[in-house]
């Protein structure tokens, strides 16, 4: 899933936007999120970095868009962000702050969809990390890293080539955020990623030297996705 967060005090505007992004993920076959935030007070407050890009109109009351910018990529080197303006002059000073684009109003459909291709492109150039939230701190954990992922008394169990981290969630709601990354379950409480699987036997994967129950249910379904990943010359 793609997150993205959108600040403009136009509210006519993130109407249109938001039909933009639906139609972009109907014709594209992308998984995208929108949060809207009518001010950039409102997004900056209680930020975290959990989007992958972030679209900031410049003039807004208040704080303005490059000002927001400025705090937000103090708190997020990673994310991609694009500006909305009528005022061209702000694109050397966008620069500074690691802009990827500007997009001219008015925004039509055409020129909104190069854009949005040309900051996923970049969002793929990144290496991926989640965030674990533990009970008194938040870790940031390369997806690269993350061995296979145990369910036990509604805990999660994140097992990773840096240690164990345990965070309180679903299955599902690891599934949700590794399944991009070829990680898929073999059982009711395995999530595997398919990078570290070594071999497979009958009913069973090694992960890491781990032996791991296949489901009969999960069977077929974690072949074809072993076999779809080898031939993508993982």
């Amino acid at each position: 899933m793609i997150r993205i967060a959108i600040a403009d005090d136009d509210a006519a505007f993130l109407a249109k936007i938001e039909k933009y992004i639906q139609k972009y993920q109907k014709e594209n076959g992308e998984d995208i999120q929108l949060t809207a935030f009518s001010d950039a007070k409102e997004l900056i407050e209680g930020y975290s970095p959990v989007y992958d890009i972030v679209i900031l109109d410049i003039e807004m009351p208040g704080m303005n868009g490059m000002e927001a910018a400025e705090k937000i990529r103090q708190a997020d080197e990673d994310v991609v962000l694009m500006f909305i303006t009528n005022m061209i002059q702000y694109a050397i000073r966008g620069y500074s702050v690691g802009a990827l684009d500007f997009v001219m109003k008015p925004v039509n459909y055409y020129t909104f969809s190069l854009k949005l291709t040309r900051a996923i492109g970049r969002i793929q150039k990144i290496e991926k990390e989640i965030l674990l939230k533990q009970q008194d701190s938040v870790k940031k954990v390369p997806v690269e890293e993350i061995y296979y992922v145990e369910i036990q008394n509604r805990m999660l169990y994140y097992r990773t080539s840096e240690g164990e981290y345990v965070v309180r969630g679903t299955i599902k709601n690891a599934l949700d955020m590794l399944s991009p990354y070829h990680f898929v379950k073999c059982n009711h409480w395995y999530i595997v990623n398919l990078k570290y699987v070594t071999e497979v036997r009958d009913s069973t994967v090694i992960v890491v030297g781990k032996e791991l129950e296949i489901s009969q249910r999960k069977k077929n379904a974690f072949l074809n996705a072993l076999m779809d990943y080898v031939g993508e010359g993982n």
